[in-house]
Formats: structure tokens, sequence, C-alpha cells
């Protein structure tokens, strides 16, 4: 009976390390410091449509001037659950008025708000980790001049496990990081630059790569999901003229057009310089090819 009560106290010993281990792994990481260059508004309105902010939080079918209005309420539909796009506008009691650029930069590139909560990685900071602090404080910059819009965005709807926050932490051990995806050998200062708006303003790995079971990116066939973007996969016989025209007009070289939420990429994509998406095309036209599993592209 004795061997049995310690063995069973030992048991509970070790689950006790273990809850109070995964609990410190799994804790907000300390916010970031508030030692970034000041932010130019002006050069923040081109990070702001590359990062495509007005595609989640603009509210739901916003087109022109209501665009600039971050009021949430986008959805977006995963197997964990649904996540809601919040109101980030400069409203300070439902959206981002009262933050600090410290607050923005620690939330964009660490996903931990203010109040120390682990954000959803449905907000794409495993991306944006990979921002520069000159592009963090220009896009805060120009947030700033945007309308407050009282309200807010409805709730996530997850459930156990998932709703458990605190469980982000551990996840984020595994995905969070600000490496690049791939290593283009001799990349030039066009594709360099393409790397850059792809897999960091862009976040395009986050729909065009495929997950794993835990939600994080199978980072071996980057970018060759569905579709595959990659040069052995759905756009293989398209030129770089070919991609940068799509980005701004939405018409395939078949004069097909883009539809879904590729449209909203489109729309943000066509703002900003042709240098941007010829220089996204040239990366695309780089990356290593990834061949399209039976059944997978489109």
């Amino acid at each position: 009976m004795a061997t049995g009560r310690r063995l069973a106290l030992g048991i509970a010993v070790l689950a006790a390390i273990g809850v109070a281990g995964g609990w410190a792994l799994s804790a907000p990481e300390k916010p970031e410091p508030a030692e970034l260059p000041p932010g130019d508004a002006v050069a923040g309105e081109r990070v702001f449509w590359a990062a495509g902010c007005a595609s989640c939080h603009a509210v739901p079918q916003a087109s022109g001037d209501a665009m600039l209005e971050l009021a949430g309420g986008v959805e977006l539909e995963s197997e964990f659950g649904t996540f809601v796009a919040p109101n980030i506008s400069t409203d300070p009691n439902h959206g981002i008025g009262g933050w600090s650029v410290s607050d923005f930069a620690n939330a964009v590139r660490r996903g931990v708000s203010p109040d120390g909560r682990h954000y959803y990685p449905a907000f794409p900071y495993t991306s944006y980790s990979r921002m520069s602090d000159g592009d963090v404080a220009d896009l805060f910059a120009f947030m700033q001049t945007l309308p407050a819009v009282a309200g807010d965005a409805p709730a996530h709807r997850v459930s156990f496990p998932f709703s458990v926050r605190r469980g982000v932490g551990l996840w984020k051990r595994l995905y969070l990081n600000d490496e690049p995806q791939v290593a283009i050998a001799g990349a030039s200062e066009e594709v360099v630059r393409g790397q850059y708006l792809v897999e960091a303003l862009g976040h395009c790995g986050e729909c065009h790569t495929p997950r794993a079971m835990t939600g994080g990116l199978e980072t071996d066939r980057w970018l060759g999901g569905r579709p595959n973007i990659t040069p052995g996969g759905d756009i293989a016989d398209w030129s770089e003229e070919d991609i940068a025209a799509y980005l701004e007009t939405g018409f395939t070289p078949d004069f097909d057009s883009a539809g879904g939420r590729m449209a909203a990429v489109v729309r943000n994509l066509a703002r900003l310089r042709a240098e941007d998406r010829e220089a996204i095309a040239a990366y695309l036209k780089a990356v290593p090819a990834v061949e399209s599993e039976a059944g997978v592209g489109e």
C-alpha cells in the first residue's frame, strides 16, 4: 500500500511539474521596447495595402472610403472554430486608439495584446513577425489617421480546448519566428524585395501553404498548397509579366478573373507601385518548385 501511495504521489508531482512547465513555456513574451523610428503616415499607407489590413478589418463587403473604417467583423472559418476580425480603428474604447506604437509592434510581430494575452494566429503575426521596424512604425502612423469607429466586433466562436488562449503560447514556440521561409541563392534586389512582400507583409503563405494537423505551415511545401503558386504548380506557365498583371487587374492570362478572398487581395495590391507587383512576381518565379499533389491544385 505504501508503495502504491508513493507511486501515486510521484505521478501527481510529475504531473504538477508538467503543468507548471507548460504554463511557464506558454507565457506571452514581454512587450517589445518602444525603440522604433518615427513613423511616416504616407509611407504607412503603402504598408497598409500590402499587408491587406482592410481585407479583414473593414466591415464585410466594404468598398471605397469604407475600407478605411476598420470596425472588424469579417469571419475566418477554420477547423479550430470561427475567428472574427476585431475593431482596429482609432476608437480608444473599442479599437486601438489607446495603444502605443510599442503595443502595436508587440501585437503585430508577437501576437500579444497590450494586456498580455495571446492573439489567435488567425491574425497572421507568424508572417508579420518579419516586418521591419520602419514598416511597423509607418503602418501605425498611417492607422492613426483613420477614422474612429465605435462598437465591438462579434466574439470568436471557438470550442474547448482551443478556447484556452494560453495554449497558443506553446504553438508559438513551434511556429513563430522571423527567419526567411526559403533561401534563394544569388537573389537579386528585386527578388529580395518580393520575398519581403510575400513572406512578411502580404502573408501569402498563410493561404497558399498546406498546414499540419496542428495548424502550422508545412514549410517544406512553401506556397505549394491550393492553389499552388510555385513554379511547379498552377502558375507554372505564367510569365513574370502575367503574374504582375494579374495582381493589378485580377485577370489571368486566360482571361479568367480572381474570385473569393483573392479578389480582395488584388484590390489591395492594385494600390501598390508597379515595382512592388513586379518584385512579387520575380520572387514567385524564383522560389523552389513544389509539385501539386493529386486533387490539391486548382
